[in-house]
């Protein structure tokens, strides 16, 4: 198969690309932008032409856009265009979030999402105040948290992560891409004189269940939790 010669031909730099590896990098750019959805590298893989070099036409791609107005991230494993994160502020005087999160809600996000598998009573411990079921139910609601499993305790209460609808909203590719104990206090989250015990958990982003870990059972995605 021939590429005609104006197909290697655009942006600066690009004509440095073997004619195959440019016609996989038009493919690539093109599946990523009719997407509705990010894609994984297998998934391009299956719908691309057998002997596609997905992996090198992705890394050309997210160059090609590195300084352009959108970029090519990686976030939950998957691939998408986002816009710059230089020129987010732009985008936020147009959308409205559907639901603003109370700083219980925000507080309670944040424990999950470093502490994970956490229950509902360990969030409590950490916040030192009690946690409603209302604030879980809103967090449940946004897609942004799951119910991973039962712990292995009286009463097996259930264990809360976080999920890939959240590391897409944050544009991140695991949570161990969460910020960590000098980013947050350079970003003046944390208070410059903390203690110098204090410490920032590194989020465990397994998710397998855990050796104190039950899974669910069908009546455990529908019914009401019932852990005090």
């Amino acid at each position: 198969m021939s590429v005609k010669p104006d197909l290697l031909e655009g942006v600066a730099g690009e004509e440095q690309i073997a004619p195959v590896d440019r016609l996989a990098v038009r493919m690539v750019e093109a599946m990523l932008f009719a997407s509705a959805e990010p894609l994984s590298q297998q998934e391009l893989k299956d719908r691309l032409p057998r002997g596609t070099r997905v992996e090198e036409a992705l890394l050309e791609v997210r160059r090609l856009y590195a300084t352009r107005g959108v970029n090519l991230v990686k976030v939950a494993g998957k691939w998408c265009f986002r816009t710059a994160e230089d020129l987010s502020h732009l985008m936020s005087r147009s959308m409205e979030e559907q639901k603003k999160l109370s700083r219980a809600a925000l507080e309670t996000l944040s424990i999950i999402a470093y502490h994970q598998p956490v229950t509902r009573a360990e969030i409590e411990e950490i916040r030192g105040v009690s946690t409603s079921k209302g604030t879980l139910d809103v967090l449940l609601e946004t897609g942004w948290i799951r119910m991973r499993g039962r712990r292995r305790t009286p009463g097996r209460p259930v264990t809360y992560g976080t999920t890939d609808v959240f590391l897409e909203h944050f544009g991140l590719d695991t949570v161990r891409d969460l910020p960590g104990l000098e980013e947050l206090k350079g970003a003046g989250l944390l208070d410059s004189a903390i203690p110098a015990s204090f410490m920032v958990p590194t989020p465990n982003d397994d998710d397998a269940l855990g050796d104190d870990e039950d899974a669910l059972v069908d009546d455990d995605e529908t019914n009401s939790e019932q852990e005090h």
